[in-house]
């Protein structure tokens, strides 16, 4: 799988520019421009795009748009993407059926040309700014939350409410629909269960004597993304919150004294093994295991005890040379059909709520997936909360836990 390159790329401080797939830490580059800008990424999304599932069974019809928008935007008949890699979140290109782009195309016939598809969300901002004014500008971006306020606050970006507004969850958008989350990632465990034969529930299971050498993470929480992300679920279950992700680092090293944190990074081939059959990584990581490796007979389950999330965001450019093509690309991205093509990517779409309270997740997704209720009363951080907490994590992990 492809993985997007960091390259020499640089951001306007001088330090790197950190893609969807990394987290790495570097001396000179401030915590928060690190974790906010990829706190739902991973080493290497694992997601194939290319399932063909019965995405359609609840949205058969082409959602309903805003009058004139249809025309006005085949009246330009371009869109302007960027830094939307095909095998992520289901993104495909307009050739490949059964994915995000793919059915646009198929629906629109407009056309989807996508650049810099493993660029970062500060890449995408970047080119807006760059751009403007020309062809070349991006007409809509999918950035992490950092990036999203960021442009926001450099008038990057242009209001708009998607007809499906209100399912949107208020802690994921923008008030003035200068952004809205469009999927995300929750905390997961995923068990080998040809090695463990009772697989954990809580974060308190994970220290029964029963898994010693067997928990692991993909990487050290100050480098990695989802790893970051489990120290703050476990703070959420150890009598932390949002706040205070201390409490996580206390347990880590509480699962560490007992044996049972394996302080090596786990990878397909070690969960499958056995040497790390139990693995705390986002939950689309876990479930694309799932499917790419069957060998593995991974459970996955989202901790009873705590529902840690984080999400991506979209917004339009404020210099789209494609206006109304891009408010076309938002009304079909938070249509059923649209947060389904993404749920078939095993990322949960912003109105995944709302659309599993009103029946209209297929059975052919849902039963590859956790139980929606599994997902209720999630967790979502503000940005600052992200910086709070990634200087926490920085500054205690290698002392505190370290062998990752």
């Amino acid at each position: 799988m492809t993985q997007r390159d960091q390259g020499e790329a640089v951001n306007e401080s001088g330090g790197p520019v950190y893609d969807r797939r990394r987290f790495l830490r570097q001396a000179g580059l401030g915590v928060a421009g690190i974790a906010g800008a990829v706190l739902l990424d991973a080493g290497t999304s694992s997601a194939s795009p290319f399932i063909s599932r019965a995405v359609r069974g609840a949205a058969t019809s082409p959602p309903k748009l805003p009058p004139g928008l249809l025309a006005a935007a085949k009246k330009e008949g371009t869109l302007n993407l960027i830094a939307d890699p095909y095998n992520w979140a289901n993104y495909g290109t307009q050739s490949t059926p059964n994915t995000v782009i793919g059915e646009f195309y198929k629906l629109y016939g407009i056309n989807c040309p996508v650049v810099n598809p493993l660029g970062s969300s500060a890449q995408e901002l970047t080119a807006i700014l760059s751009f403007k004014g020309t062809p070349k500008d991006p007409d809509a971006v999918d950035v992490s939350p950092e990036i999203a306020e960021q442009g926001e606050a450099e008038k990057a970006f242009a209001p708009y409410k998607v007809q499906t507004w209100n399912e949107i969850p208020s802690d994921m958008k923008d008030p003035k629909g200068a952004w809205y989350g469009d999927y995300y990632g929750v905390t997961s465990f995923g068990t080998n269960t040809k090695v463990v034969k009772n697989p954990p529930k809580s974060w308190k299971d994970l220290l029964k004597p029963e898994y010693k050498g067997q928990v692991a993470i993909v990487n050290s929480p100050a480098v990695a993304g989802d790893a970051f992300a489990a120290v703050w679920s476990a703070a959420l279950a150890n009598g932390g919150s949002l706040d205070n992700i201390m409490p996580g680092l206390r347990f880590f090293q509480k699962l560490k004294d007992a044996g049972n944190f394996n302080p090596i990074i786990a990878n397909p081939s070690q969960i499958a093994s056995g040497e790390t059959p139990i693995v705390v990584q986002w939950d689309y990581l876990n479930l694309a295991y799932r499917k790419q490796y069957p060998n593995i007979k991974l459970v996955v389950s989202v901790p009873t005890d705590a529902k840690f999330a984080n999400f991506y965001c979209q917004a339009i450019s404020t210099y789209a040379p494609h206006p109304n093509a891009a408010k076309l690309w938002m009304e079909y991205l938070y249509s059923d059909l649209g947060q389904l093509e993404y749920l078939a990517g095993y990322v949960h779409p912003a109105r995944y709520a709302a659309m599993a309270a009103a029946g209209k997740i297929p059975p052919g997704l849902a039963k590859d997936l956790p139980p929606a209720s599994e997902y209720a009363g999630l967790h979502f951080p503000t940005l600052a909360q992200i910086n709070k907490a990634s200087a926490t994590v920085v500054a205690n992990w290698d002392k505190m836990v370290g062998g990752v």
